[in-house]
């Protein structure tokens, strides 16, 4: 009997049926890993997803330092992004391990982001996990809400206008770490990450292992909050937030910032861009300072010099208006640190010599020092700046400040190099009062003592300070010198059996470790410090770690 032939239409419809009931015979979603830090998250997501359904790609390549330029170049697609670096000050995930320096800078990656240079790693993305510190911080990183209100009500805004465009602005330009990473990874549905501290690794691997323990299949790159994850990690601060869209106000703030990042562009449609941001409502641009900064950074003297770029400069500095609102606005800023900044942009933009630059920041400087309002950061300032000896105006700057007795104006002058303000700090080193000792010791990070009569005189006047808090802070201050002179490591060693506190006797044995060993008589040292040591009830100190360094030399 012959076979039938087979029915064409009935064939294509149970294949239709057939591909539509194989879903596992689709490709498989790649999850991409940035290990800068603890590969211990990677791994364990490689471990607990099926290897059938997801496909693992690390995008570092050890040793090279374009790796993230190398894969955007390859078109990798990415799903699913796993980022692993410590990232404490939000500028960069960093790594603390010994056998690898590598980094992944917030700008790299906005830059990135901005050029669409790497639409496989960014743009088509379902979720980002951020595993480090304040990777999604939501404090702002700046905040000038009075000096852009004001700033608002000179360029003629009613005062109920100018306090709605003021919060406008502080919430666009609010600048946390939350709203980098919304820009960077725009319209990712998920993004999840810790407002402040996250676990390490080794902890955080063992409750990611809880997690996968009974995970719904498909649910790691689904672009679908888990709320099984966020409660794992809820101790830790983990949260999560998503990409920007472009029906956010903060749309425009990306966009304009990304005109200063994109490589498609030009140096000379950056700079003139710039130019119109300069000719803004100044309020506006006070809050645009951080993206004006970079990108002066960024560009080099070599394409400064170029015809062209060089024309575009030129006419910022020609722009008088600008020039004038602009100063205007820095002189008003309330924070010495955003002030400093803002005289080193407008120096950068050719609208302040090298001089006049300098001559701000003097009269800043005294003008805070007359007001009393002189803190740290007037003083890290001031060293970040070097000696001004050859400055006419250092010498009252430095008198009011003695006469003001404070010892955060008298360090500022002090770092400018004036030798009296110098004097009166070191004094301050044995002071009674734990904050001058504070700001003696921040002063010597900067100004370290390098005259060892100084250095001998300071060790002697500490070894004389009563047993406490103030002495332990002197010593400690005493360790950061890092003392190689005998006369004055002979006093910090003949303190050690006098003191009648375990603190004073540990902040000693700082001292001694930092020391040159080779000026310590070791083996009698030991023995003086297993006899006179007092003990500890928290087990092993620094003064063990001296002991057993001691006896090794």
């Amino acid at each position: 009997m012959p076979t039938p032939k087979p029915n064409l239409s009935r064939l294509v419809a149970a294949c239709l049926v057939a591909a539509m009931a194989l879903p596992a015979l689709a490709a498989p979603k790649t999850v991409c890993t940035i290990t800068i830090n603890s590969p211990d998250e990677k791994e364990t997501f490689r471990r607990s997803l099926p290897p059938g359904d997801y496909q693992f790609v690390e995008l570092v390549e050890r040793g090279r330092p374009d790796w993230l330029a190398s894969a955007c170049q390859q078109r990798v697609s990415c799903d699913s992004l796993i980022i692993s670096g410590h990232f404490d000050g939000g500028t960069e995930f960093y790594t603390d391990r010994l056998d690898t320096n590598d980094n992944l800078t917030v700008e790299e990656m906005e830059r990135a982001s901005c050029s669409d240079s790497c639409p496989g790693v960014f743009a088509q993305l379902k979720e980002v996990y951020l595993f480090g510190c304040n990777t999604l911080k939501p404090e702002p990183g700046q905040t000038p809400a009075a000096e852009v209100l004001r700033s608002l009500l000179r360029a003629g805004h009613q005062p109920a206008e100018a306090m709605r465009l003021a919060g406008v602005l502080g919430e666009q330009h609010a600048e946390s770490n939350r709203d980098r990473m919304r820009h960077i990874f725009k319209d990712v549905p998920v993004i999840y990450g810790f407002s402040s501290k996250a676990p390490l690794g080794r902890y955080a691997g063992p409750l990611l292992d809880r997690y996968f323990d009974g995970v719904p299949a498909g649910e790691v790159g689904s672009g679908r909050a888990s709320s099984k994850l966020l409660a794992l990690f809820a101790p830790s601060s983990m949260t999560v937030t998503s990409g920007l869209t472009a029906a956010e106000p903060q749309a425009s703030l990306r966009g304009d910032a990304c005109r200063l990042l994109d490589n498609r562009l030009s140096d000379v449609q950056k700079v003139d861009f710039m130019h119109q941001v300069l000719q803004r409502d100044m309020a506006e641009v006070r809050m645009f300072l951080g993206h004006l900064e970079r990108f002066m950074a960024a560009i080099g003297p070599a394409q400064r010099t170029k015809p062209a770029t060089a024309a575009a400069f030129t006419a910022i500095a020609a722009d008088v208006a600008a020039r004038e609102r602009y100063m205007v606005v820095a002189r008003d800023a309330e924070e010495p640190p955003a002030r400093v900044r803002m005289m080193a942009l407008a120096r950068g933009l050719g609208w302040l010599s090298p001089a006049q630059e300098h001559a701000e920041f003097m009269r800043m400087l005294a003008d805070r020092i007359k007001r009393d309002v002189v803190g740290t950061d007037e003083v890290d300032l001031a060293c970040a700046r070097g000696p001004a000896q050859d400055d006419p105006a250092l010498q009252p700057l430095a008198a009011d400040a003695l006469k003001s007795g404070r010892v955060t104006a008298i360090a500022a002058a002090a770092c400018l190099g004036s030798t009296d303000a110098h004097a009166r700090v070191l004094r301050a080193l044995t002071s009674a009062k734990a904050e001058d000792i504070a700001v003696a010791q921040a002063y010597l990070r900067h100004r370290p003592l390098a005259n060892v009569g100084e250095l001998r005189a300071a060790a002697s006047a500490i070894g004389r300070m009563p047993s406490g808090e103030a002495q332990v802070r002197a010593l400690e201050a005493l360790a950061q010198q890092r003392v190689a002179d005998a006369d004055s490591l002979r006093d910090v060693v003949r303190l050690f059996p006098r003191a009648r506190s375990l603190q004073v006797q540990r902040a000693i044995a700082a001292v001694l470790i930092r020391a040159d060993h080779r000026l310590l008589g070791q083996p009698d040292l030991a023995q003086s410090l297993r006899q006179h040591r007092l003990k500890s009830p928290d087990g092993e100190d620094v003064i063990d770690a001296l002991i057993r360094m001691l006896q090794a030399g």
